[in-house]
């Protein structure tokens, strides 16, 4: 059994289709080639979006726009006061603007409407935490290095920054980049994800409502061969901030490499829950259900992998198959919808398939494992697989869809090496009442966050990311904005100083003599 609940056809039918232009070197404009991308409302299957499809010409042009605000215009040259002022008005109009944006977030990616509302509201909260720490920037002074030398570390804005964020948190990830980088006196280049590039193109209208400087921020909309690679690539690009999956992180850090630019990346993540026989199971099981099928699946940071002591794991799988019963799919729109569309129909055939996969090494579908059919619209159930051995496919890899894997294990030594034997390494979580049990294990485990006794909980001021191959830097936390700086030596010679080329003596004729430099 599934909760669903019912599609209904009408609610988006009489709604026009939204067209959208790009933002560059502070206009509003079409594509150079006049293409378009149409986006389908992946619950209904009808077009909700229209938006420009950009040749590289068009990367290039904001790319050229956003070089010559840094290099030749004022926003790199604002106090931080001025700056923090300006990302405070943007919160506001964000969170003035909240249903607009989570509208469009909710109908071009299938999430429900009641989840992006609250991502939204995160969102709003990142733009004031970033605003704080604009006026916090500071460098560092050294007058410890001798009565001759005075030293100052400035901390500067790197540059150009491209933003390339994905299609599964279209506003929150953009949100924790971008005020971060405007922060620091970046300019800035953004490419939403072709699926959900609707709320990106409205934040820029409130950029401008909120004062930051024509050309300081660029949209572009298209797709990753014709806008991404160049902006991965251009020389006139200082860092690239990327969120997406593991292998497009990789090619992204080789079209960096060319010019040798900062990279940072948020990528994959199969995270485990791993759970002791006192661990309180009632808050568990709720947390099972949370982690795997939250935004459908299609989070890196999905609870994917439980790993369960073998004397609790069949009575927790039989709890957490019961609960999910009651996960309601359907109408992303519907409030209480807790479980939207999959993205599109080519990853709601790539989930099956991991599915049939599984089945076919061996592991039992416990709950689910079928794609629905509600009339309209692309829906997975949400499914359990247990006997899932760590060396199988759905045990190692992303499978970004409401799958949950559960292994199991005897020893606390076991199950570190289970939890770590795979490529990522973004978060997990331990589940004990022993708290000796929760330090040791997180301590253990190679991964950005550890959750002890929860899941998926975060904060402004907690940084996030991943070990391995789930990312390089961290995004959020007191020195976000520093990640979008550069560090300048000042060494402040006071006095004259000694000449090297010429040895030391007495009365040598331009020779200066302590005595000279003291009066």
């Amino acid at each position: 059994m599934v909760m669903t609940l019912e599609i209904r056809p009408t609610a988006l039918a009489d709604a026009p289709v939204r067209g959208f232009e790009m933002l560059i070197d502070g206009r509003w404009t079409a594509g150079a080639e006049g293409r378009t991308i149409d986006r389908n409302a992946p619950s209904h299957g009808i077009v909700v979006s229209r938006y420009q499809a950009a040749p590289r010409m068009d990367a290039e042009r904001a790319i050229a726009s956003a070089r010559k605000a840094f290099d030749h215009g004022r926003w790199p040259h604002t106090t931080a006061s001025q700056r923090s002022r300006v990302l405070l008005k943007a919160a506001d109009l964000i969170e003035a603007r909240a249903e607009d944006l989570a509208y469009l977030d909710c109908i071009e990616g299938g999430k429900p409407i009641t989840q992006v509302r609250g991502e939204i509201a995160g969102a709003v909260d990142i733009w004031r935490y970033a605003a704080a720490l604009a006026r916090d920037l500071h460098g560092e002074s050294y007058n410890s290095l001798g009565q001759n030398t005075l030293g100052v570390v400035l901390r500067e804005g790197i540059g150009v920054v491209s933003i390339i964020t994905p299609w599964n948190f279209p506003f929150l990830i953009l949100s924790q980049k971008l005020p971060f980088a405007l922060a620091a006196g970046c300019t800035c280049v953004v490419k939403p994800s072709e699926l959900t590039s609707g709320s990106t193109l409205v934040l820029g209208e409130i950029l401008e409502e909120a004062g930051v400087p024509d050309s300081v921020v660029n949209i572009v909309t298209g797709t990753g061969p014709e806008v991404g690679a160049i902006m991965t690539s251009h020389p006139a690009v200082d860092m690239v901030s990327f969120t997406g999956s593991t292998g497009v992180g990789k090619l992204t850090m080789t079209n960096a490499a060319q010019t040798l630019k900062k990279v940072s990346l948020e990528l994959g993540g199969k995270n485990p829950q791993i759970v002791f026989p006192d661990a309180d199971l009632d808050s568990f099981i709720d947390a099972a259900v949370f982690g795997a099928y939250f935004n459908a699946g299609e989070c890196c940071n999905a609870g994917s992998r439980l790993i369960l002591h073998k004397s609790i794991a069949s009575d927790v799988v039989k709890r957490v198959a019961e609960l999910a019963k009651y996960v309601k799919v359907g109408d992303p729109l519907d409030p209480a919808t807790q479980v939207g569309a999959i993205i599109t129909p080519q990853h709601l055939e790539k989930i099956a398939g991991y599915v049939a996969s599984a089945k076919n090494s061996g592991a039992k579908v416990v709950h689910g494992g079928d794609q629905l059919d509600l009339g309209m619209g692309h829906f997975m159930s949400p499914t359990i697989l247990e006997a899932v051995m760590p060396d199988m496919e759905i045990a190692r890899e992303e499978v970004f869809g409401p799958v949950l894997s559960v292994l199991t294990f005897e020893t606390a030594a076991e199950a570190v090496e289970i939890a770590n034997s795979i490529d990522y390494g973004l978060s997990a979580s331990v589940w004990s009442r022993d708290f000796d049990t929760c330090l040791t294990f997180g301590r253990s485990l190679r991964v950005g966050t550890v959750w002890m006794n929860t899941f998926m909980d975060g904060a402004s001021e907690l940084p996030f990311g991943g070990y391995k191959q789930s990312g390089l830097g961290r995004e959020l936390g007191r020195r976000a904005v520093e990640d979008y700086t550069e560090t300048k030596t000042l060494n402040m010679h006071i006095g004259g100083r000694t000449n090297w080329w010429m040895p030391r003596q007495e009365n040598w004729p331009g020779q200066r003599t302590d005595r000279d430099l003291a009066e």
